[in-house]
């Protein structure tokens, strides 16, 4: 995964605002522990499509 570093320091959870964590091929939130998906170098920030921690 190639993301912008800048990028990474902007991007929060849009369910709780927390702060994003690379892990694999997603994006974790610090918070709640949702995990979305990045597809072709793109952040898919939506709830609908995170996976739920547990």
């Amino acid at each position: 995964m190639n993301l912008d570093p800048a990028l990474l320091e902007i991007l929060v959870c849009p369910d709780c605002r927390a702060a994003l964590r690379v892990e694999g091929e997603e994006l974790v939130c610090t918070g709640c522990g949702l995990a979305y998906p990045v597809r072709d170098d793109i952040p898919v920030l939506l709830v609908d499509e995170a996976r739920r921690p547990g």
